[in-house]
């Protein structure tokens, strides 16, 4: 990877992402892991599914090489468009997890290999089709940290489980009747809005 300063910052804002996902999925049994929390169906093994699948096809396919877990490679043959949020039935979050890992861990291997300005082609793309590992990785940071957001919102909802990541929690540390009159209060703001 290009040795200025943009390689290693845009890697590190990666590892934040990937670091804050892998942490909400931390203490969920299966079924809560499975558990949809929203109208269309958002749920935490699903979103981390989705998010090898992306780093396999950005990081993997996108710059010419074969990806070689099968589960990923099944998904990304699938015909069903929503296939990387359905993890199959038999999966257990603990597979799943090893699979995103397994995945970063080969993305990582790739990336290592390239420079920023290293081609790369994104078929499924009309702009920026034909584009380079830097754009490559900024979408993945945007991607990742957009879902990490999702997976913060829905860990909320299974368990109350909070913060940004384990190195950097970046949320108050309020007591449960603190955060009840937090809430409390934004939602007298929302009745009088």
């Amino acid at each position: 990877m290009s040795m200025d300063k943009r390689g290693p910052q845009l890697r590190e804002y990666l590892n934040d992402a990937r670091e804050a996902i892998l942490w909400k999925c931390e203490g969920l049994s299966d079924a809560q892991a499975r558990t949809p929390l929203t109208p269309t169906g958002t749920h935490v093994m699903g979103l981390l599914l989705h998010l090898a699948v992306t780093e396999s096809q950005y990081f993997i396919s996108c710059l010419g090489r074969e990806i070689e877990n099968p589960v990923i490679r099944s998904i990304v043959e699938s015909e069903d468009p929503q296939a990387d949020f359905l993890p199959p039935p038999n999966m257990t979050l603990a597979d799943a997890v090893d699979i995103y890992r397994e995945t970063t861990v080969a993305a990582d291997a790739v990336l290592d290999d390239l420079e920023l300005d290293s081609p790369a082609v994104v078929q499924w793309w009309i702009k920026h089709r034909h584009t380079t590992v830097e754009r490559l990785l900024v979408h993945m940071i945007a991607e990742s940290h957009r879902h990490a957001g999702h997976l913060d919102i829905v860990r909320e909802q299974l368990d109350g489980f909070i913060g940004l990541r384990p190195s950097a929690p970046n949320i108050p540390d309020l007591t449960p009747d603190q955060w009840k009159e937090q809430r409390l209060r934004m939602e007298e703001l929302a009745d009088g809005a």
